[in-house]
């Protein structure tokens, strides 16, 4: 794999699609505190708009990029003012970016995040062309020159899970096809909205024997295999959170039900706690991925490290960003954790999505200068930690 890269200097190595949208973020003035939303018939002055990208393509693909991956994003927008500010953001980062995005007749996705001073974030949100995303805007022959292609948040792109997932079952099969490296993460289940009639269990089960790495949350995956489950843990959880109060007993259950399913790895992103890994032992499925025998019938946990935290949106894209540019350097697992956890502090020192995400090199130097973890409050029984910090 890591020969692969350095043959083929100047074709792109990582494809990401899915879920993309341009993020409008009005400023509050922090002396004039609001209780929430304005009532009817009110006026709110703010200041200037701030404009990015948001969604699985622009956080995981764009930070992809900053850790010195070449990198070809696939989202899908509309040819409208909304789609060419899309554009304009990712071509100032570079003009490669944006070669790969699709323009449609459908209007551009977008999000209105209302955030005053001292309230919770609330969002108004278009979901505008991820809607219509659908396999067959993925051609093979616009992966087959890639190393790995990630797809981000298909609970979210209304085609992607209608159907019980027939689109994502078929996109990843037309993918995995064409001997790519294949990689999936989620995004919270709505109940309210038709994702939450899914059968997501089925659609896990159709789709993850095309799936290499599955990426998701602790709390979206859980959600997926067994809601009733999962809602009663929530009504009783405490203080610890859900993976602390499940222990590793949790993580091995759920992983091993997934791997049975048919992933070869699965990246559990545990919020502070870190990431959870188990890999399959098909020796036959890794070689045929370029992964060498460190990778088989690993059961890994890497704790998060120690950041003062500003914000946290897109630090679960960035730990994947961080996971996949070692796999693509062909680093082992262990290394490919430590460089998730590591992209994930870093973006969360940094109030938007991408800019606390470092290059590769500076992300290493901080890692080897000793850079300590945060304590981990899961019960790890049987397990050892490894000198660099990791439990396995």
């Amino acid at each position: 794999m890591h020969a692969t890269i350095r043959q083929n200097p100047s074709s792109p190595v990582a494809v990401v699609a899915g879920h993309i949208c341009l993020d409008i973020i009005p400023p509050f003035d922090p002396r004039q505190p609001r209780s929430g939303m304005p009532a009817p018939g009110q006026l709110v002055n703010v200041g200037p708009a701030a404009l990015s990208t948001g969604g699985a393509v622009s956080n995981t693909g764009l930070a992809l990029h900053r850790l010195g991956i070449r990198t070809r994003l696939m989202g899908k927008i509309g040819d409208d003012l909304f789609g060419r500010a899309i554009l304009d953001v990712l071509r100032r980062r570079d003009p490669a970016l944006a070669a790969g995005m699709i323009v449609s007749d459908s209007p551009s996705s977008y999000t209105v995040v209302i955030s005053p001073p001292g309230v919770d974030r609330s969002f108004l949100h278009c979901p505008g062309a991820n809607d219509t995303f659908g396999a067959a805007d993925v051609a093979p022959d616009q992966v087959a020159d890639a190393t790995v292609f990630h797809f981000g948040y298909p609970p979210i792109m209304a085609r992607m899970h209608a159907g019980d997932g027939a689109e994502l079952v078929e996109l990843f099969r037309r993918v995995q096809g064409t001997g790519v490296i294949t990689s999936l993460d989620m995004a919270h289940v709505d109940v309210d909205a038709p994702a939450g009639r899914v059968d997501w269990a089925g659609l896990l089960q159709r789709t993850l024997p095309y799936v290499d790495f599955f990426l998701p949350s602790l709390d979206e995956v859980f959600f997926m295999l067994d809601r009733a489950r999962y809602q009663a843990a929530c009504a009783a959880m405490d203080e610890r959170g859900l993976v602390a109060q499940g222990g590793s007993a949790l993580l091995s259950e759920i992983a091993a039900r997934l791997l049975e399913m048919g992933a070869a790895g699965v990246g559990l992103k545990l919020g502070a706690q870190g990431i959870y890994l188990p890999t399959t032992a098909d020796a036959a499925r890794l070689a045929r991925l370029g992964l060498p025998a460190t990778w088989r019938e690993r059961e890994l946990l890497a704790p998060t490290f120690q950041v003062q935290v500003v914000g946290t949106t897109g630090a679960g894209d960035c730990a994947i960003a961080g996971f996949l540019a070692a796999l693509l350097r062909g680093d082992g697992p262990e290394d490919g954790l430590t460089a998730a956890v590591g992209a994930g502090a870093c973006n969360v020192e940094a109030a938007d999505a991408i800019s606390g995400v470092p290059t590769w090199d500076d992300l290493q130097a901080r890692i080897a200068a000793g850079w300590p973890r945060l304590p981990l409050r899961i019960a790890l029984d049987g397990w050892t930690q490894q000198i660099a910090g990791l439990w396995a």
